[in-house]
């Protein structure tokens, strides 16, 4: 019998480029059967991966042993050196520019790695198919099949429940939250939840009477999108999250280009101004656009 076969996928990044990564992620799993896989990365984010049973194990990026694999000739932590040499298959998804950390996992004895670009190209494939590009020197080509399919079991509640993640990672990005409130406003016989985090709450965009979750660990936030009916958002990761939970979704666009960013999702729709200006996008046309979509929920 033969020994199972030990993967390690390290991936940095925030939520949504974690996500756009899950793809990739499933692929390995699915390509090598059987496999033990390891995800070292940011603990939050990475825990998603074990959510949508695609980890076996997380481990920190964050962790202090880590820092000596970004140095020079800088010694290494001869546990962290044992663990990292037990994985048949390690592949990165860090930016190295220098081969710092390349050349540290050759100096522990890791044996076989696979780099795989963290850059997106802003003409390309979408940002999924980019970022596995790499897998293809092992023959493991991302199809749209991979893309089109959820990561997480989607559960949804037996009444109307609508999402609406107010924020992004930048400002650039987020329609007003009046012009959200009037949305949430338009559907009377929906339960409508706002999405906030950390971000809104220093930006002082703390909706008012609708309920609220707020700055909710993502494994339990995927839980309960997953029950929703509908979810309305912008470019951010946790529309990448709703979208990947199966949840009918309606995007808003402004500077970024949906063709790369936007989930590959069927059920994800997204609006964009022909001036990339989320500001040029009224109340009406996206009132009329979330409808259609809790339509068809």
């Amino acid at each position: 019998m033969h020994p199972q076969p030990r993967v390690l996928v390290i991936r940095g990044g925030a939520i949504g480029d974690f996500i756009l990564t899950l793809p990739a992620i499933r692929l390995l799993r699915e390509t090598i059967p059987g496999c033990h896989l390891e995800v070292l990365g940011y603990p939050a984010i990475a825990e998603l991966a074990r959510t949508a049973g695609l980890a076996d194990s997380i481990r920190s990026l964050e962790h202090r042993t880590m820092a000596p694999l970004f140095a020079k000739t800088a010694p290494i932590d001869e546990a962290l050196a044992e663990h990292l040499r037990s994985f048949n298959l390690v592949v990165s998804f860090l930016y190295d520019p220098d081969g710092h950390f390349r050349a540290s996992l050759e100096r522990v004895g890791v044996k076989s790695l696979i780099e795989c670009s963290p850059l997106v190209k802003p003409e390309g494939p979408h940002a999924s198919k980019q970022l596995a590009q790499g897998l293809e020197k092992l023959a493991m080509f991302l199809e749209a099949e991979h893309l089109h399919r959820a990561q997480f079991e989607y559960h949804p509640a037996d009444h109307p429940r609508i999402a609406i993640h107010v924020g992004s990672g930048s400002e650039k990005k987020n329609w007003p939250l009046d012009h959200w409130l009037q949305v949430a406003n338009s559907f009377p016989n929906s339960e409508v939840i706002f999405i906030t985090g950390e971000a809104e709450a220093e930006r002082g965009t703390h909706p008012t009477g609708h309920t609220l979750w707020h700055s909710l660990p993502l494994p339990e936030l995927a839980a309960r999108l997953s029950t929703c009916t509908a979810f309305f958002g912008h470019d951010s990761g946790i529309s990448h999250l709703a979208a990947a939970c199966g949840v009918p979704s309606l995007l808003l666009f402004g500077p970024t280009d949906p063709a790369i960013w936007a989930p590959p999702q069927p059920w994800v729709q997204f609006l964009r101004n022909p001036t990339q200006e989320l500001s040029a996008l009224s109340v009406a046309e996206v009132k009329l656009a979330a409808a259609q979509v809790v339509a068809k929920s």
